[in-house]
């Protein structure tokens, strides 16, 4: 039904009008039931919850980040793109949600391909008083600038040169992979974003 202001809600027989056209005021009240089922209100506590697991799996990939600038990549900077870090994290709660244990079954390895070439750079272990269940696989990627290249070019002669000088600009996408450790059926899910 679809009301119109043709109905005056001051006249009496506005409401006897309403019903013979099929409206019944029990009908508006079992509509709304129907909802209240099909719809579930959202848990609070679980979303808060997420939220909070969320900014520590970011916090986790930083400081792996930051980290390894030095050991692993030798240079001086890193320069993430808004909001990867965040993507990554969400993407890593979406496939553990599927898990026996969740997030706490997690083995994380964190690896860097640069110049086609994959450098590990951590092992994150979510809880380790949990035995894994599944392993995931980051892959973070180098973006593909080449006005960085150039720019290193200069300044890796004369008094600028120092390896630790160089500044490594991740892209955008990533490679996430998911190996299921304890299953019979042993599924891979390789996810490219």
């Amino acid at each position: 039904m679809v009301a119109t202001g043709s109905l005056s809600s001051k006249n009496p027989d506005s409401a006897s009008e309403l019903l013979d056209h099929g409206f019944h005021p029990e009908s508006l009240l079992n509509d709304f039931d129907y909802w209240d089922y099909v719809v579930p209100e959202p848990n609070l506590n679980q979303v808060i919850f997420e939220e909070t697991t969320c900014q520590s799996l970011v916090k986790m990939l930083e400081n792996c980040l930051s980290k390894s600038k030095q050991t692993k990549l030798g240079c001086s900077k890193v320069l993430v793109p808004e909001k990867l870090t965040q993507r990554i994290a969400q993407d890593v709660l979406r496939l553990s949600s599927t898990e026996p244990c969740g997030l706490r079954g997690c083995v994380m390895h964190v690896n860097m391909e640069v110049e086609n070439v994959c450098i590990k750079l951590d092992k994150i272990v979510c809880d380790s008083s949990v035995v894994p269940t599944f392993e995931l696989t980051l892959v973070f990627k180098q973006e593909n600038c080449s006005w960085t290249s150039f720019r290193d070019f200069f300044f890796s002669r004369g008094r600028f040169s120092s390896s630790l000088r160089r500044t490594l600009i991740l892209s955008s996408g990533f490679r996430l992979v998911k190996k299921k450790l304890y299953s019979l059926i042993g599924t891979t899910v390789i996810e490219e974003c």
